[in-house]
């Protein structure tokens, strides 16, 4: 049965990357795995064609699509438009339309980029830990919001930080499973001493663990887990939380990687259904420049074959390949060092293919 792609270019490098995560999976095709891949517009090029971040056509073909291959959104140049119509809105609303609800963020240190990390080599050495996002639910969803005018002339931004019990439950049950094919250890973070809402999260996610014995649970403030991420990040096994604080957790994760250009993420359904991209956003200072890094976008195909197509074998491949380049000493800008040889994008994409 024919796999159906939808591949969502986006904004800024998106297209760049988008192309060289492709080509993998046109090799794939051509040694025999069953998908169609069709191309949509989402974000600022897709109001720049329609008028809106999140056309029908793409929310319908994407809603058909077994999983969604997306770039980037976003830029200077949509940034003065009105809120309800800014790039970023088309990625919100497809979330949110599809109930992609579970954002797994990897953060993997691979041992040819230890000199990359910010962080001392032993502080980092063998990081492997997964973040787990709550995505279409609190402070980004909430209703009320907006920005209104007090009685007193001055003006008042408000948002709305709000949870279900099922909202909790359902990605909370996504990282106890995660957990328990990896070292059986969930820390769940949240800030339970002045947030209701996350003394809720913290009270749900204590309940559920009842029902996994196996695995170890914990709870953190953020504020302290933004510490030890950066103090002691080997610590982590598996990290569950809302989906604000994930936002940022996981791009301070990245970092202890040596680039946000590294890491892949997958946000799914209750079917495993998903969208994957890179965590890293548009980048339009560099836009066209041949210049960003891919890996993270080939390595969230990866993912994608494996927790939507049910094809490890060829995650794995992919996975091997993007080690057996880093072994060679090619590097984009972002990752570069003394004595490694820069790369472009297409280059570093063709490389990729090479290996495997």
């Amino acid at each position: 049965m024919t796999k159906k792609i939808v591949v969502l270019p986006g904004d800024g490098i998106g297209p760049e990357i988008v192309a060289e995560a492709v080509k993998i999976l046109e090799k794939f095709r051509e040694e025999g795995l069953n998908i169609n891949l069709e191309y949509g517009l989402i974000g600022g090029a897709a109001y720049d064609e329609t008028g809106t971040p999140l056309p029908a056509e793409t929310l319908e073909m994407s809603k058909q699509a077994d999983a969604i291959l997306l770039g980037a959104v976003g830029g200077y140049k949509w940034e003065s438009l009105d809120i309800s119509v800014r790039p970023e809105k088309g990625l919100l609303g497809i979330r949110s339309e599809l109930n992609l609800f579970a954002n797994l963020r990897p953060a993997i240190l691979y041992p040819q980029l230890a000199d990359a990390s910010t962080l001392k080599p032993e502080v980092v050495a063998g990081l492997d830990l997964m973040i787990v996002r709550e995505l279409t639910g609190g402070i980004y969803f909430g209703q009320p919001r907006g920005i209104r005018t007090l009685d007193n002339g001055e003006k008042q931004g408000f948002n709305t930080l709000v949870y279900r019990e099922s909202e909790i439950n359902r990605i909370g049950k996504v990282a106890f499973d995660i957990a328990a094919k990896r070292q059986g250890r969930v820390c769940s973070v949240d800030k339970a001493n002045v947030l209701e809402s996350t003394e809720l999260w913290r009270e749900t996610m204590t309940t559920l663990s009842k029902s996994y014995p196996d695995i170890e649970l914990s709870h953190m403030y953020v504020d302290n887990a933004a510490m030890q991420l950066v103090r002691a990040p080997k610590q982590f096994d598996v990290m569950v939380t809302t989906n604000m604080f994930g936002d940022i957790l996981s791009d301070c994760a990245s970092m202890l990687t040596g680039s946000i250009g590294m890491l892949p993420s997958a946000s799914l359904d209750e079917n495993s259904k998903g969208m994957y991209e890179p965590i890293h956003g548009s980048a339009p200072d560099i836009a066209g420049q041949n210049i960003a890094n891919p890996l993270a976008t080939i390595l969230s195909a990866a993912m994608m074959l494996r927790y939507t197509l049910d094809e490890a074998s060829m995650a794995d491949r992919i996975e091997k390949a993007v080690s057996k380049v880093l072994d060679d000493g090619l590097r984009t800008a972002d990752i570069y060092s003394a004595g490694m040889t820069k790369v472009s994008t297409s280059e570093m994409g063709d490389a990729v293919l090479a290996a495997l």
